[in-house]
């Protein structure tokens, strides 16, 4: 019987995305059918980024945005850059599952294994489209944000759940309705295609974020002193422009910690 923690420190390190896609398909479908080992175990560290040997990594101030997809070359370029967090985010709930497991126990686990089974999906439904547009995740280079993000907040379970977990995943839901009125304004062929994308990605990181709200809370977080601990770790925090209110509620925000958050991540 493999053993839990061995194999999924395999998939987490794993620097090929398609032998870690097919990786974790494997280990997924031996955590479902009850087929691992339980064993004790101290969590390793991940030194680098799982991508470090395959990605051209770069400062997050050289990675330039285009302001218009009037191009398949800018249009790839934005599509690289949301690929790149979703493998990203299969990263961080990887290791999740793997560095606090004894913590949360076999529930937990459970959670954040279907994070990272549903990242793994954005990941290859916007892997897709690039391939589409003649490109591959790997032609632009990358920053290591929430890589360094996962480091800083290895040593507290609730450190990472309400920082990594609850608020930068959050961040995503703000960018969601930006990257689709952007997307919306093309005349592309694959518009349609990328926009059920997005709505998919939407609907998965609400999910995503409830996750790790419940989970903060587990840990004894609540909502009144939850921006205390983003001012705690301002350093991971970027301001905050545009806040997608709605769907942070229904991930288990209360608009009281939303106006406190903006008054202070501005």
């Amino acid at each position: 019987m493999k053993d839990y923690s061995h194999t999924l420190f395999d998939v987490l390190s794993e620097s090929d995305y398609a032998k870690k896609l097919a990786k974790f398909d494997d280990f997924y479908d031996d955590f479902l059918s009850n087929n691992l080992a339980y064993n004790e175990y101290e969590p390793l560290v991940l030194e680098e980024p799982s991508y470090a040997k395959s990605l051209e990594i770069i400062h997050p101030t050289r990675i330039k945005r285009p302001k218009e997809l009037s191009s398949d070359n800018a249009l790839a370029k934005t599509l690289h850059q949301i690929a790149h967090i979703e493998y990203s985010a299969i990263d961080l709930a990887l290791d999740a599952a793997y560095r606090f497991y004894h913590t949360g126990g076999l529930l937990f686990a459970s959670d954040f294994l279907e994070i990272a089974k549903e990242e793994c999906l954005h990941f290859s439904l916007l892997n897709d489209a690039l391939n589409e547009l003649g490109y591959k995740y790997g032609d632009f280079g990358v920053h290591t944000n929430l890589f360094d993000a996962m480091r800083a907040t290895n040593s507290s379970f609730k450190v990472r759940m309400g920082v990594v977990h609850r608020h930068l995943e959050a961040c995503g839901l703000d960018a969601n309705p930006f990257v689709v009125k952007k997307i919306s304004s093309t005349k592309h062929q694959i518009k349609s295609k990328l926009l059920e994308v997005l709505k998919i990605i939407l609907h998965d990181e609400i999910s995503h974020v409830n996750k790790g709200d419940r989970w903060y809370k587990n840990a004894g977080g609540t909502n009144e002193n939850f921006c205390d601990l983003l001012l705690e770790y301002k350093h991971l925090i970027r301001p905050i422009k545009n806040m997608n209110e709605n769907a942070r509620i229904m991930a288990g925000y209360t608009q009281d910690e939303l106006d406190e958050i903006k008054k202070n991540f501005r």
